[in-house]
């Protein structure tokens, strides 16, 4: 039988295994990268964007 759609593959029990399995793969690769980009920042740029909201403004609003 050839699947018709998406639904028709994925809802197949014999490869639900699989799917959960590329599934989790996919996710730890990406949280993975995430926490490599995150810690590969510089502190600089942390510590900046943590002083912002305490630093007062050059121009006032214009309301």
């Amino acid at each position: 039988m050839i699947p018709q759609n998406l639904r028709d593959i994925l809802s197949n029990e014999q490869y639900t295994g699989l799917f959960q399995t590329i599934a989790l793969i996919i996710f730890m690769l990406f949280f993975i990268g995430l926490i490599i980009y995150v810690f590969n920042k510089p502190k600089k740029h942390y510590d900046e964007a943590a002083h912002t909201p305490l630093e007062d403004d050059e121009k006032p609003f214009n309301l």
